[in-house]
């Protein structure tokens, strides 16, 4: 069986958590490659909005960026970005998954200037957290297919 011969998912959300944007990745039907879609404003407003984009591109579930703390604890941000996954899981019905973002937002502006974008738009706080959403749900991905992979049993030879 070829890829276009397997049956398309619904697709998987990444979110990078802001105080004041939020940065928004979606998958391929097939969950193999994360792509950056958008930056919301979070605002009231946000969860409006996010069920308008989990409408629009056939969402299933949706993985948010973890803030933990060097360590690997939640501090402060992490509580503040557990209420809000507690609020989509609630208000949208979907699976919420979190993921430990540590530097995915150095990352991404690593990322953005390797790929030779202009400083003005290197500079641009959306450009990196959509970037920063993509990398997270990149991740996702990524750990997914690998815990899905068959691989060969070994045999042994006599």
């Amino acid at each position: 069986m070829n890829v276009s011969e397997l049956p398309a998912r619904k697709r998987v959300l990444g979110l990078d958590y802001g105080s004041k944007r939020i940065g928004v990745a979606i998958s391929d039907p097939l969950r193999i490659i994360a792509r950056a879609l958008c930056v919301l404003k979070n605002s009231p407003a946000i969860l409006d909005e996010l069920r308008s984009v989990v409408q629009e591109h056939d969402i299933g579930e949706i993985v948010v960026g973890m803030p933990l703390t060097l360590k690997g604890e939640k501090g402060a941000k992490a509580l503040e970005v557990s209420e809000f996954t507690a609020m989509i899981r609630d208000g949208l019905g979907l699976p919420v998954h979190d993921l430990d973002e540590r530097f995915t937002s150095r990352v991404a502006q690593e990322t953005i200037r390797m790929m030779g974008v202009k400083k003005s738009k290197r500079q641009s706080k959306e450009a990196v957290d959509a970037s920063a959403a993509a990398l997270i749900l990149q991740q996702f991905l990524d750990r997914r297919a690998s815990r899905n992979v068959n691989y060969p049993e070994a045999t042994e030879e006599t």
